[in-house]
């Protein structure tokens, strides 16, 4: 079966993704800025009302994702804050200025997350060389990465998933996401042979100028297209 993880960037985008379907939730805000921590209301708010798991982006703000101490403090307790929740699964990933992968810091996380599952987010494509990330990320202990391949789309991105599926070797999860839809979604995954898949599935909510929501429709029309 390929698992469904849906971004919702609110509780009721929360909500919406699992009737439609999904089998995990990313919850963050501001999807606008390319998501950043939800609030802890609605993180706890989220754990209570919904059934399936629940992972949490950990990014203390929009732009790059090379962090100040700061910056990585917040990081650190927000991972703690949601151990304490419940929440099943973070959503992280540290870079150097150069573009590679800052591994004394994710290291650091992905210890402090335990025993929560680690998903190294799309701070992958931003990487100088994806398959020695690939191979950093797997010894540090992720459970999965996601990612475009590199591209401005999962489905631009292909060639690289296939390749990157092949070199994991089932010891991580590629999944892929960004551009992903109901119209694309089998192509996506026959191309790449991943068996996770990521997708926002949003559309505006009503006349609210550049607010967003999970369409339920949307992810139940993409769960439709994988069983």
């Amino acid at each position: 079966m390929t698992l469904i993880e849906v971004c919702s960037n609110s509780l009721q985008s929360a909500i919406n993704a699992e009737k439609g379907g999904a089998h995990r939730i990313e919850l963050c805000e501001n999807l606008e800025a390319g998501g950043i921590t939800p609030s802890p209301a609605t993180i706890l708010m989220a754990k209570e009302k919904l059934r399936i798991p629940v992972f949490v982006l950990i990014r203390p703000r929009g732009g790059n994702f090379v962090y100040d101490d700061l910056d990585f403090e917040r990081m650190k307790r927000n991972i703690a804050f949601c151990k304490s929740a419940g929440v099943d699964g973070v959503v992280i990933g540290v870079l150097n200025e150069d573009g590679t992968i800052d591994i004394e810091r994710n290291s650091e996380l992905v210890q402090a997350a335990k025993p929560m599952q680690c998903t190294f987010h799309r701070a992958f494509d931003r990487c100088e060389n994806p398959k020695l990330a690939l191979e950093q990320i797997i010894e540090m202990g992720f459970d999965r990465i996601l990612t475009s391949g590199q591209a401005d789309s999962a489905e631009n991105g292909a060639v690289l998933l296939r390749e990157l599926v092949s070199l994991a070797d089932s010891r991580i999860q590629i999944m892929p996401g960004a551009g992903v839809n109901s119209k694309n979604i089998s192509a996506i995954l026959k191309a790449t042979n991943a068996n996770e898949i990521h997708f926002s599935a949003k559309q505006k909510k009503g006349d609210n100028d550049g607010y967003f929501e999970t369409n339920e429709l949307e992810v139940r029309r993409c769960a439709e297209q994988v069983r």
